[in-house]
């Protein structure tokens, strides 16, 4: 006779919590986000009906806030919202800020319980969300993505799969696909333990530079140069836009000088592709 096993219960639901969905408590970072907000505002993208995705880390988060108080105080809604859903995109759906969240992602039980309630608060797959072929692609339809890097180089290029060191991190997961927005934004700190972000060339080439729009560091606003309309839109503005290569400058003097450059074998221990499936660059084993 076969053994019955009774359990008291299956899974734990508050293992959905994810560790990236606190608010930052950092003065540097809580400046980007507020830098950031008001970079969408001055750029014309905070307008009724408009769209944006941010993701789950703390700095994104804080721009949502942010966001959010912009668009309760001027009346404004927007259309839809991308998730990776939060407490925090809850909060704006709930009190009429947002029609809706397209939700590819829940973070935390707040998201799982608006999800399972909400009409407004709806599923979908990346793998059509992000799909370029796919009729259910919205990504490119986003006015705004808010998205993160490990580093970025002055011809706004991105890595997010490793550090200056060479050492390999993660996956890119949906990033690559976020860049088909009509405003990819990438609000990072200058430098990190000492070591400059922005750098003459990335280590691991994950983002071509030509569909980087904006930088925003604690230190200034870098605007890609291809967009000139942005760059015209923020003329006379209060905020402090800045060459990139100005601030890559004086961040290098604060930490003595730039990054160095990782010695790397001949081994390749991952491929970067690209959407279509073209490698665009490889991440090699570092050296001694």
């Amino acid at each position: 006779m076969d053994q019955v096993v009774v359990m008291d219960s299956i899974g734990d639901a508050s293992k959905i919590v994810s560790g990236t969905t606190q608010i930052t408590k950092s003065p540097d970072r809580l400046l980007i986000a507020e830098l950031t907000a008001r970079f969408c505002d001055e750029a014309g993208i905070v307008r009724d009906g408009f769209s944006f995705q941010a993701g789950a880390g703390g700095t994104a988060l804080s721009f949502a806030l942010f966001l959010r108080d912009m668009m309760r105080e001027r009346g404004i809604k927007a259309r839809f919202v991308r998730g990776g859903s939060t407490q925090y995109l809850v909060d704006m759906l709930e009190e009429g800020l947002t029609d809706y969240i397209l939700d590819g992602q829940t973070f935390d039980l707040e998201g799982v319980r608006s999800m399972r309630e909400n009409p407004g608060h709806q599923n979908t797959s990346p793998f059509t969300s992000y799909n370029w072929h796919g009729k259910g692609n919205f990504a490119s339809m986003l006015d705004a993505v808010v998205l993160g890097a490990t580093e970025v180089d002055v011809n706004f290029n991105a890595n997010v799969v490793t550090h200056s060191d060479g050492r390999l991190l993660h996956g890119i997961g949906g990033w690559q696909n976020c860049l088909a927005s009509k405003c990819t934004i990438l609000p990072i700190p200058s430098f990190r333990d000492r070591i400059p972000v922005i750098v003459d060339e990335v280590t691991t080439l994950c983002g071509p530079g030509d569909l980087i729009d904006v930088i925003v560091t604690e230190r200034g606003i870098a605007i890609n140069p291809l967009r000139r309309d942005l760059i015209e839109q923020l003329q006379g503005s209060s905020l402090p836009i800045r060459s990139i290569e100005e601030i890559k400058g004086e961040v290098e003097e604060i930490c003595g000088g730039p990054a160095s450059k990782p010695v790397l074998g001949e081994k390749v221990v991952a491929a970067i592709k690209w959407i279509d499936g073209t490698v665009i660059d490889c991440v090699r084993q570092v050296g001694e």
